[in-house]
């Protein structure tokens, strides 16, 4: 729905790149404070293991690999906003300027594709394998979240990758 004069309802098409930037600064944040948790219960594991005074906590080797699992998913979903995946570009300079738009288009769906598969195999697995267990450190809780981050992501790409795909055809 784009802004029309005179009306105060609706999402303005220039106030777009300020929800994807807000997204990409959210998630960025996020994986920030994922990255800080890690360090810090990383740090008690490693410590725990050196100076016995620090009690070891049982579950601190799930919650970071957990953890890490998020970072690794989100921040692959940020690359994509700055057109940063690794890709080949040997043979740009020899291609012609619209086989080269065309097959990054093609590159461009060929991630959104992945993105809907992570979404909804991730969601499958998700609510299915990890609904049904625990972890071993932390039976109270749910598996869902070793298995969630992949349809987070998913999602995430797909909302970034929306982005991309338009600035590609923009060119």
């Amino acid at each position: 729905m784009t802004h029309r004069p005179g009306s105060k309802r609706g999402v303005s098409v220039t106030n777009i790149p300020l929800i994807y930037d807000f997204m990409y600064n959210l998630t960025m944040l996020i994986c920030k404070l994922l990255l800080i948790a890690d360090i810090i219960i990383m740090s008690w594991v490693v410590l725990a293991r050196y100076v016995t005074a620090i009690p070891a906590p049982s579950w601190g080797e799930e919650i970071i690999l957990t953890l890490m699992g998020y970072m690794s998913v989100l921040s692959a979903a940020l690359a994509i906003r700055r057109n940063a995946h690794v890709r080949m570009q040997a043979f740009d300079r020899y291609l012609p300027p619209m086989l080269l738009k065309i097959l990054e288009l093609f590159s461009d769906c060929c991630v959104m594709g992945l993105a809907f598969v992570m979404l909804v195999v991730g969601w499958k697995y998700a609510t299915g394998i990890g609904a049904k267990g625990t972890y071993i450190s932390l039976p109270n809780v749910s598996k869902i979240w070793m298995y969630l981050p992949i349809p987070v992501a998913g999602l995430a790409m797909i909302f970034f990758e929306l982005e991309r795909i338009v600035m590609d055809i923009e060119e």
